[in-house]
Formats: C-alpha cells, sequence, structure tokens
C-alpha cells in the first residue's frame, strides 16, 4: 500500500505535465493501453486465457467503465485544479461508498456514519468555495471522479469473493484500453518529442502498478487498516505539486483537508467497530 501511495502521485504529476501539451482523451489511452501492458506481462505468464474468466462479466464491465469515467474526469480536472487540492477533493470517494453501501450492497449504515459522510463534504466544499472564482468551475468534475469511485468500489467489492484479483485488474485495464482505443482517433495527437513519448508510456505503466499493489495490500490486509495510508497520497500531491509546479494550498483548503481526512478516518472506524 505504501508502494502504491507513493507512485500515484507521480502519475498525476506526468498527467498534469501532458495536459500541458495533450488532450485528455490522448493521455487517457495510453495510460490504459500501459496498463493493459503491464497486466499482461505480470499475469499472463502464470493465468494464460483462464485470466478473463469471472463469474460475473457485467459487473466487471460495468465496474470498469466507472473507473474509465473517474479517470476521465480527474485528468480533464487536472489541466485546471492544483495537484494536491484535485487529490483531497478525490478522498471524498469514501463518503460516496459509505452513502451507497444501503442501497446496492445492502449494509447497514448508522447515524454516526451518516453524520460522517455529511460534515465530511461540508469539507469538500470548503475546498472547492463553489462560486467564489477561487477554483477553475471544471474542479466539480473531481466530484465526479470520487462518484464514479466510489461506485467503483462498491461493485469491486461486490465480487471479491468470487473473482480473483488478477482477474479483476486485467479487466479494468482491459476495457479502459478497448473503449478508449474507439475513441482515440477522434483525438490522436502525434508526440512531438521523446519526452512525450516517455511520460505517456511510464505514467500508465506507474497507474498499472500501483492499482497492482492496491490489490496485493488488500489480500494481506483488512480495508480498515489500509484505507488510512491512501491518505498519504495528499503529501506526496502537495510536495510534487510545490516543488513541479509551484502550488501550494491555502488555509481553507487545508482546513478542508482536514475534515475530509477527520470523517473518512472516522467512518472507517466505525466501519471496523461494526464489523467487530
Amino acid at each position: 500500500m505504501t508502494l502504491a501511495v507513493i507512485l500515484f502521485p507521480f502519475m498525476n504529476t506526468m498527467v498534469k505535465l501532458l495536459r500541458e501539451d495533450f488532450d485528455p482523451a490522448m493521455i487517457i489511452w495510453a495510460r490504459y493501453v500501459s496498463h493493459f501492458l503491464v497486466m499482461l506481462i505480470i499475469f499472463f505468464p502464470k493465468h494464460g486465457l483462464s485470466l478473463l474468466k469471472t463469474a460475473h462479466p457485467k459487473i466487471q464491465i460495468a465496474r470498469s467503465v466507472l473507473l474509465l469515467m473517474a479517470t476521465i474526469c480527474y485528468f480533464t480536472a487536472l489541466g485546471y485544479v492544483p495537484l494536491a487540492t484535485a487529490a483531497i477533493i478525490g478522498f471524498t470517494s469514501p463518503f460516496i461508498v459509505t452513502a451507497l453501501s444501503t442501497p446496492i450492497l445492502g449494509e447497514q449504515v448508522g447515524w454516526r456514519r451518516w453524520g460522517a459522510v455529511v460534515i465530511g463534504f461540508i469539507g469538500a466544499l470548503i475546498v472547492l468555495r463553489p462560486g467564489t472564482g477561487v477554483l477553475h468551475p471544471l474542479a466539480i468534475l473531481v466530484l465526479g471522479t470520487a462518484i464514479c469511485y466510489g461506485l467503483y468500489q462498491i461493485y469491486t467489492r461486490k465480487i471479491s469473493a468470487s473473482d480473483k484479483a488478477a482477474t479483476t485488474i486485467t479487466w479494468t485495464a482491459l476495457v479502459g484500453a478497448a473503449l478508449s482505443s474507439i475513441a482515440i482517433p477522434f483525438f490522436w495527437q502525434t508526440p512531438q518529442n521523446i519526452q512525450h513519448v516517455i511520460l505517456l508510456s511510464t505514467a500508465g505503466m506507474v497507474g498499472g502498478l500501483g492499482h497492482y499493489f492496491v490489490v496485493k495490500a488488500f489480500q494481506f490486509a483488512q480495508a480498515s487498516l489500509l484505507a488510512p495510508m491512501a491518505y498519504g497520497q495528499i503529501v506526496g500531491a502537495t510536495l510534487l505539486g510545490v516543488i513541479i509546479f509551484g502550488e501550494f494550498p491555502d488555509a481553507w483548503t487545508w482546513l478542508g483537508t482536514s475534515i475530509i481526512v477527520g470523517c473518512g478516518l472516522y467512518i472507517g472506524y466505525r466501519e471496523r467497530v461494526v464489523t467487530d
């Protein structure tokens, strides 16, 4: 999980650099194709074609499309939103998971967790400050990312007992690569230098490896233990944002961040208490 937390901010930094020269569709295509190739290299020699064998193909496709939609929103927003701010708003996804776990998974959510969800979204509004002009209007797309990613997590949890982790993560890469390949002829931009080629290919590989490490981590530890570690991405995103882009979050952003992280940790704690 620590390796994933280190890798994801670097992937997002490369995406933000690429957004200066490329349409999001081009970056998304390169990200998923590279991701798919990495998954094939890691898993295909051991599993062969059984790698794609799933008990729930419709759910695999649905959750993969949701992650693709989350990626589209996030990569588009990164062209207009500071790196750390995007990471912070993206961490509202646990609130989405909690809010939707009752209608989709049939799980019971008590008033304490509902309270944390409401307060957490207030923290997101403090970061976004809609109507003030502090952030670009497209910053709202990061909330779209959180919603799609939250649904993705719910459906991933739904099939975790029946499908292998290798199968699930390969389906994610396959669907994303296939759908983005259909669209790419309309958005193709030829890389102008070797730096572009390296960034386009490396971003996908780093993202693919990051997701692989997350899946492996969940094979060995409970979600309640691993979830708090994910907030380390805020540190990495802030440092890279300052060093590479000269972006430093203001006091209001840090206040909203504290609320979001605090509520996210509390939800994780309550889930563990209820489970135990």
